[in-house]
């Protein structure tokens, strides 16, 4: 199946009043491949605070994807509590492991982050400047500071174009983070919609570091934190179903799942393999009002991941199809189409 190019889909896409990029972590891994990968999180990792069988999991499942490996040990705790004389360790060893592997993951890409923004090229910034100005609205599914470093590396004296709905909160202006209120979202134009390393829930608001208030870097900020064993917002559960669930009891999470559940017009979809654990998103797409959804796609269109990613998109058509002749209300069609992800230069000119 032919790709077209990235430029050749923004043509396609001039006559909507509203294009929208959902990133995924592609994004990331074209950036700093050698930070991002799975398989690089895995060989940094920190297993030693788990039981000696939790990084044997990852051997026995052949996989390096840590959100696997937490459905799966969730999974047969599940299993394994319906057999009469499972004993309770075991299944609280089960428990803890699935939940210490969604904390390491959080730590693994803290400590492996680069350090300092100036560590990206300015040639880098300027094209992924270019790459994200063409959208109206930016959802993100990554939890690194790659994105809100791009937004926020404009020259001295010039403000950043994207709003993420963060400010000072209004009864404590000195102190040295921003909180998102719902109040200030209604002109929001980026969303973290699994969290992010900078972002934290302090329990009676949401709170986000940054280093203008503090003059110290952000993510030694957030190593700080994680070392008290403050946790960032993160979703990072096994399952769609697991990651709704904590979307849904977060203000922030919840607010940003209602956006994407809102919008229309065109959507661009840029180092996401639609994979299963994300469906919770995909079926925003399904019912909602976008009409126009550019997939991207990294190289051979006939590999098994690629092909998996046509399917899943193709079905999101169909479904949308079905909920049309089942439904009273007027939808409109879904249309799909790939382009090759590459053309987008999202970090070179």
């Amino acid at each position: 199946m032919p790709l077209i190019s990235f430029a050749k889909a923004l043509r396609d896409s001039e006559h909507l009043t509203r294009r929208h990029l959902l990133l995924g972590n592609g994004f990331s891994i074209a950036c700093r491949p050698n930070i991002f990968v799975y398989g690089k999180l895995f060989e940094q990792a920190d297993f030693s605070k788990l039981s000696p069988s939790a990084k044997k999991v990852f051997k026995a499942l052949d996989t390096q994807d840590f959100e696997k490996v937490i459905k799966a040990l969730r999974d047969a705790k599940a299993v394994l509590s319906a057999y009469d004389g499972v004993s309770k360790k075991l299944l609280t060893t089960l428990q803890e492991d699935a939940d210490g592997l969604r904390e390491l993951l959080v730590q693994t890409i803290a400590s492996s982050h680069p350090e300092r923004p100036n560590e990206i090229a300015e040639h880098e910034y300027a094209a992924c400047r270019d790459f994200l100005s063409n959208f109206n609205t930016i959802y993100t599914l990554n939890y690194d500071l790659l994105l809100y470093w791009t937004q926020m590396h404009n020259e001295d004296g010039v403000d950043p174009t994207s709003d993420d709905g963060f400010r000072k909160p209004e009864d404590d202006y000195d102190v040295n983070y921003v909180t998102w209120e719902p109040v200030n979202s209604h002109q929001q134009t980026t969303w973290f919609l699994h969290g992010a390393l900078h972002l934290f829930d302090a329990g009676i608001e949401i709170q986000k570091y940054t280093w203008v208030n503090t003059g110290i870097r952000l993510i030694e900020q957030i190593r700080d934190a994680l070392k008290l064993d403050y946790f960032p917002i993160f979703v990072a559960e096994g399952t769609s179903n697991e990651k709704l669930i904590r979307i849904r009891h977060n203000d922030y999470l919840a607010k940003a799942y209602r956006s994407f559940s809102e919008i229309g017009g065109g959507l661009f979809i840029y180092g996401h393999s639609l994979a299963k654990n994300d469906d919770h998103y995909l079926k925003c797409i399904e019912k909602g009002k976008i009409t126009n959804l550019y997939i991207g796609i990294y190289g051979d269109p006939e590999t098994p991941s690629n092909k998996a990613i046509i399917a899943r998109a193709n079905k999101m058509v169909s479904a949308r199809a079905s909920k049309i002749s089942s439904s009273r209300r007027r939808r409109a069609d879904l249309s799909v189409s790939f382009f090759d992800a590459g053309s987008a230069k999202v970090w070179e000119k």
